[in-house]
């Protein structure tokens, strides 16, 4: 095909997503966002960040993702990362191997949650053509608006499964028993995959928003040409 010709067909499309697509009904905007790629764009972003995460070390490795235990606050609700008592009990060693194995049991979860995240992409509406293309991240973005609470309804009973494989929750016993301090933290089972589960999210997302944005430079491969412009 001619530059003229791509050129053209570019600005078409251009076009297309700055005034049709604003007016188009729910279930042709939803088409014309897949036509552009971008369900497919989102889906490869997921099965690569949930392969990566998936690896051994993963989550524990990279500190911008590590997942620590919580502290209760005076409300009664969760809030923060190691801190206080916690943080110090953890430099010293004495939590780095439960640490370890929930970092270890959200891996384990990501490496089961490829058709969790490829469902939700698919029920997506894509009412925001523009918005989505027009962001690096937009896709990951807009399915973190749309769609955290159901992945996270999915996500926490294989984070369960998987703290309940790596024996994470009778560690948990033993620690709660062992420590009066970190008993006094209130955390329990239900917390524990909570907050495992939330930060978990926090790292799928952000290594989402990576592959995103790595997939839109080129996301059509060799034929990808036309939509470089868009993209």
């Amino acid at each position: 095909m001619s530059d003229f010709a791509n050129e053209f067909t570019r600005r078409a499309i251009l076009a297309g997503i700055g005034a049709g697509a604003l007016t188009l009904p729910f279930a042709t905007n939803a088409a014309f966002a897949k036509g552009l790629g971008l369900s497919g764009i989102l889906g490869k972003a997921s099965d690569s960040a949930l392969d990566k995460l998936s690896q051994p070390g993963a989550y524990y490795n990279d500190k911008s993702i590590r997942i620590g235990l919580p502290l209760v606050g005076k409300s009664g609700g969760l809030g923060g990362l190691l801190g206080g008592v916690m943080s110090g009990a953890d430099k010293l060693g004495l939590l780095d191997g439960f640490t370890r194995t929930i970092n270890d049991a959200a891996g384990a979860a990501a490496g089961e949650a490829k058709p969790i995240f490829r469902d939700s992409i698919d029920q997506l509406s894509f009412n925001d053509v523009p918005g989505l293309v027009k962001e690096d991240t937009g896709g990951t973005q807009y399915l973190r608006r749309t769609s955290n609470d159901r992945l996270h309804g999915k996500l926490e009973p294989l984070v369960d499964s998987a703290l309940g494989d790596l024996g994470a929750h009778t560690q948990l016993e033993r620690l709660n028993a062992k420590y009066s301090w970190l008993q006094a933290a209130g955390i329990d089972r239900a917390k524990l995959n909570r907050t495992v589960t939330d930060q978990g999210l926090d790292g799928i997302f952000q290594y989402m928003g990576v592959e995103e944005k790595a997939f839109r430079a080129n996301p059509l491969g060799k034929a990808s040409d036309i939509f470089k412009g868009i993209f």
